[in-house]
């Protein structure tokens, strides 16, 4: 190793900008949002998404409220290409969506991806290239005068491509990638290139879309950068500037803000900074800090854990427990003085129209998430001491949610008791709330089963006993024997995720299944548990598990949908 590797670096120029009037401007609202999850989020991932689970992203990031989605690189990908073709096709994308598919300056690439959204009432057109000195040096010898006529052709060729198609709205995005790391010059020479060559005006607007391809400077340089290009850019009416920031700096959401003050209209992101090395501009962190400036972002993330848990399916990535807003524990304190501030802040709050909560920057109820563990939660040795001894001794690992919801009733219990509960005391108290309720004596215990195909999923009829000795035959269809237990108890049930865990081995392994759930008008997330030798009968009895904890918590007697009851009768011993 170099004794000074630091003089192997050259700092990032500062721009010559004098006038800057960006350290001065408030944000007053939220910015055109473009997703790309489904493009640079995708290709980011250990397991690309296929079609299905694309399709499934590309509704939820709908139902939040993105208007503006890039859905792939058709020309390059199979599956890209069918994903676009069937939302076209089938008529998926509502009319006020509108998605983006991004191409290199290549003339077959550019013709293969016109004709992949042919038919489409409005699309966006991405094209991009590298601008950056050591990119034309080394990349692809070009100089800056080769660039520009590439650009100039290549936006030729889509605007002769696009006359066969009249039917769609098209819009052209240009990005010079690199563009941080380029001559300021030389990227508004490019940039106003585009803009001449597709004869922007009105009716015929552009996006020029400014990224940090690689975070190389800190974020004042880049606003001072986005304000230069804003005040040059021709046509500037009839641009919309758009930022793409990268996070290798970890400063990709700085970026953004401050680009924001210094002219951008628009940012491309991907939802809790997913995206290739350090990640793309974290949307939700940007939309939520919006959010608690008084402006609302447009998006719709009310049930934060929801959406975190789909993102999480759909890229099989784990989100931080520190993470912001969203993380596990950025609502829990473990420090005694925290809690204490919290603890009055949140009784001196009442229904005041401003927040204030100390060490509280958002009302958690603001993102679906309760006050549960915030201060109820003593330290991490207590929550974490007794996720050590539900493993170590009885073989259990429950998740790290669980686990916060589990220590709030174990620290109940101590309180009431006034005593140390010991390891077979926590797990008698585990045992009660989360297993017996679905057993023999519970308040919806599991009797038997039976799966069936009906040729539109799986069907089930369960035998279950309530409390007074009522004993069902439920009927329901899912597309899985959780999500058919839940249709056939007709309770308004939702189930968020599941796990399952292997408590033994050998001849004598046994399965415990883990459902996290919510219901409608009772806030906060819960966990239902079963256990048994068979898999499929622990995930049976965790969802009645779950079920009986809301309708307990409700103080309520459990009401089945008798759209779902096939038989009933009172059970004699």
């Amino acid at each position: 190793m170099l004794q000074h590797p630091e003089h192997k670096y050259r700092p990032t120029p500062n721009v010559d900008l004098p006038s800057r009037r960006w350290p001065s401007r408030t944000i007053t609202h939220a910015p055109v949002w473009l997703s790309t999850d489904l493009r640079d989020g995708n290709q980011a991932l250990f397991e690309p998404m296929g079609v299905e689970r694309k399709l499934y992203l590309f509704n939820e990031l709908v139902r939040l409220g993105f208007k503006e989605i890039e859905v792939g690189f058709p020309a390059a990908s199979r599956t890209d290409h069918d994903m676009v073709r069937r939302l076209i096709d089938e008529q998926l994308i509502p009319a006020d969506v509108t998605p983006m598919v991004m191409t290199q300056m290549r003339a077959d690439l550019i013709e293969q991806t016109v004709h992949s959204v042919a038919g489409a009432k409005r699309v966006i057109v991405h094209l991009y290239n590298a601008i950056a000195p050591v990119w034309r040096r080394v990349v692809f010898g070009l100089s800056v005068s080769e660039v520009e006529q590439l650009v100039a052709h290549h936006v030729e060729l889509l605007r002769q491509e696009i006359e066969h198609h009249p039917e769609t709205e098209w819009i052209l995005q240009y990005s010079p990638e690199t563009f941080c790391m380029a001559e300021l010059e030389v990227s508004l020479r490019i940039c106003n290139t585009a803009i001449r060559c597709w004869d922007a005006g009105p009716g015929r607007p552009i996006i020029i879309n400014l990224p940090t391809t690689v975070e190389v400077s800190t974020a004042n340089v880049f606003a001072d950068q986005i304000e230069w290009m804003s005040e040059r850019l021709e046509r500037r009416e009839h641009v919309v500037l758009s930022v793409h920031p990268h996070n290798d700096r970890g400063t990709g959401v700085a970026c953004a803000e401050q680009a924001l003050l210094a002219g951008a209209q628009r940012v491309e992101g991907c939802l809790f900074g997913n995206g290739e090395r350090s990640g793309n501009l974290d949307l939700v962190t940007l939309a939520l800090n919006l959010y608690t400036q008084g402006i609302h972002p447009g998006l719709d993330f009310s049930d934060i854990t929801a959406v975190a848990r789909m993102a999480e399916k759909c890229t099989a990535l784990p989100i931080h427990p520190r993470h912001p807003y969203v993380g596990d524990l950025v609502f829990t304190a473990f420090s005694g003085s925290h809690q204490d501030a919290i603890a009055k802040g949140l009784a001196a709050q009442d229904d005041k129209s401003v927040w204030e909560v100390p060490y509280l920057p958002i009302d958690p109820h603001d993102l679906g998430r309760t006050y549960d563990g915030i201060v109820r939660v003593n330290s991490q040795s207590g929550k974490g001491g007794i996720a050590f001894l539900l493993q170590r001794d009885h073989g259990m690992k429950i998740p790290r949610r669980m686990q916060i919801e589990f220590s709030a009733i174990v620290q109940e219990q101590a309180d009431s008791s006034e005593t140390e509960l010991s390891s077979q005391g926590i797990w008698e108290l585990f045992d009660n709330t989360y297993l017996a309720p679905a057993r023999m004596g519970g308040s919806l215990a599991y009797i038997g089963h039976r799966l069936h195909d009906t040729g539109e999923g799986h069907g089930i009829d369960i035998d279950i006993e309530l409390a007074d000795g009522t004993r069902q035959r439920l009927s329901g269809t899912g597309n899985g024997p959780i999500d058919a237990t839940v249709a056939a108890l007709g309770m308004p049930l939702r189930i968020d995720s599941y796990e399952e865990r292997s408590l033994e081995s050998g001849a004598d392994a046994s399965a415990l299944a883990i459902v996290e759930g919510s219901w409608p008008g009772m806030p906060g997330v819960h966990f239902g548990a079963g256990h048994h030798s068979n898999i499929t009968i622990a995930s049976i009895q965790a969802v009645l598990s779950i079920a009986a904890r809301f309708v307990q918590a409700s103080g309520n007697q459990p009401v089945i949908s008798s759209s779902s009851i096939i038989s009933s009768q009172q059970h004699t011993a």
